[in-house]
């Protein structure tokens, strides 16, 4: 096999993403098969990938106003701490 055919982990894991976003083209996904075939720390980051996907996809968050207020009030704290 050439050496077109194996990617470096940085851009398997691009191909990751763009595969979990449907714009990876066929050509990615191949190598990136390929590469997963001998890369463990690679099918251990797709498989958290393809978990993340499913939760956020499964059940969208839902806040009350209370939560929303909350949330709202802990990030204007924490932007003024960084702005100063």
């Amino acid at each position: 096999m050439s050496n077109k055919f194996f990617i470096p982990c940085k851009e398997a894991n691009h191909v990751c993403d763009k595969t979990q976003y449907k714009e990876a083209t066929l050509w990615e996904k191949i190598k990136l098969n390929i590469h997963l075939l001998y890369c463990k720390a690679c099918r251990k980051y797709t498989k958290n990938n393809a978990k993340l996907t499913k939760l956020i996809t499964k059940k969208p968050v839902v806040l009350d106003a209370s939560a929303k207020e909350q949330l709202k009030a802990a990030f204007e704290k924490e932007l003024a701490k960084q702005q100063h």
